[in-house]
């Protein structure tokens, strides 16, 4: 009967400094991913891809091509509109425009412009096209994006998505 208890007290011992050399580690802190959110539509063989990101998350030189400062209460939205399958489409030219509201309920238009970047040993005409523009977030707040789009010839198409900024 005595070494029941003992054995008891050993297993006990055994449990808590497994238990403590698991989990010796203090809870981390959740971490928020700031990374782009691809929205995606399609209509046919035509994508349009949507994203949007903080631009003090780009690097120096990414921020340069596009003709942007880093900042962290301004986010790049870009906007591409290609035809064909993954991985083998192409740009093809459209108009774009956007507007943005808040949580607040401010509406705002988004000045888009074209930025072409040519394909290395592609002709020009195969440059891709993407449609970039800037507006300002005070986090935390959430942005709702409305694009309206219209490719050559006269398609129209729109496109609605969110996103959430949170506070540094």
């Amino acid at each position: 009967m005595r070494t029941m208890p003992r054995l008891t007290v050993a297993f006990t011992l055994a449990v808590m400094t497994m238990l403590a050399g698991c989990g010796g580690d203090a809870p981390k802190p959740a971490r928020i991913i700031e990374t782009p959110q691809e929205a995606v539509s399609r209509s046919g063989d035509v994508t349009v891809r949507a994203n949007v990101v903080r631009t003090d998350l780009l690097n120096e030189t990414m921020a340069r091509g596009y003709g942007i400062a880093r900042d962290e209460g301004t986010v790049l939205l870009m906007v591409s509109v290609r035809r064909g399958p993954d991985g083998q489409d192409m740009s093809i030219p459209a108009k774009v425009q956007a507007t943005v509201t808040d949580l607040q309920g401010r509406r705002r238009t988004l000045a888009l412009r074209e930025l072409r970047t040519e394909v290395p040993g592609a002709p020009p005409e195969q440059a891709m096209i993407d449609h970039i523009g800037t507006t300002g977030v005070a986090a935390p707040d959430t942005l709702r994006f409305d694009l309206a789009i219209e490719r050559e010839g006269g398609a129209r198409s729109t496109m609605q998505f969110t996103r959430e900024f949170s506070a540094r």
